[in-house]
């Protein structure tokens, strides 16, 4: 009963603050241990170039339906050939916080050359950096495919942009990536789509299950 007073306290505020995980949510480590997990906030190989803010084990977290749900997508790729490569699944608001820190620091320049080379810093809050993500709700993950090459080993799909690049060359159905990168990203989105996913159409990595779970909360409990 105290559970659901607090989920109902923190749905209404619309900002959760509960550190502790809820029932209803699953580490997908458990649920899909095929796949393959790169889960970049957790270490230093990402855009703010330093581990986030509650990321405290390399972890893809979902809420329940969202979890299920990419379970079937996962059996989907399976059956084509593919395996999921996951990069972030739920992301703590405390993480978020830790992003916009990043980018209001405009000194901080060390990873334009690989993130956002054509964009200046001042420019990524907005349409690349939210100040609340749709993450921090558990049902909206970023990923990839992965193929075996000749050798029989599992390599990513050519998408045209590596994860997390900040451009216009990222956008799902931007014309300037080749045929093949374009037919790579459109297989990916076929797959979510089955399944109940939507496309974030300015980053062809980004999905979150339609209609959402908890669609104005915001948790805060750390990847662990």
């Amino acid at each position: 009963m105290k559970r659901k007073i607090l989920l109902t306290v923190m749905m209404a505020s619309g900002w959760a603050t509960a550190q502790s995980m809820p029932e209803d949510f699953a580490d997908m480590t458990a649920m899909l241990p095929d796949a393959v997990y790169d889960i970049r906030y957790h270490g230093s190989n990402n855009f703010v170039g330093m581990p986030v803010d509650g990321y405290l084990a390399p972890k893809c977290i979902l809420q329940g339906k969202a979890a299920k749900a990419l379970v079937k997508v996962s059996e989907a790729a399976q059956a084509q050939g593919y395996k999921l490569k996951i990069f972030d699944c739920y992301r703590p608001t405390q993480a978020v916080a830790h992003f916009m820190r990043w980018a209001q620091d405009l000194a901080d320049t060390a990873t334009k050359a690989a993130y956002y080379p054509n964009l200046g810093k001042d420019k990524l809050v907005g349409e690349y950096i939210a100040e609340r993500s749709g993450h921090s709700r558990g049902a909206t993950l970023d990923l990839t495919l992965m193929k075996r090459d000749k050798q029989g080993e599992w390599v990513e799909l050519d998408m045209g942009s590596p994860f997390d690049m900040f451009d216009v060359l990222s956008n799902t159905e931007n014309p300037s990536v080749t045929d093949a990168q374009l037919q790579n990203r459109f297989t990916l989105r076929a797959l979510m789509e089955a399944q109940g996913f939507t496309n974030y159409d300015m980053e062809w990595w980004h999905y979150s299950l339609s209609p959402q779970p908890y669609p104005d909360t915001y948790f805060n409990f750390p990847v662990e």
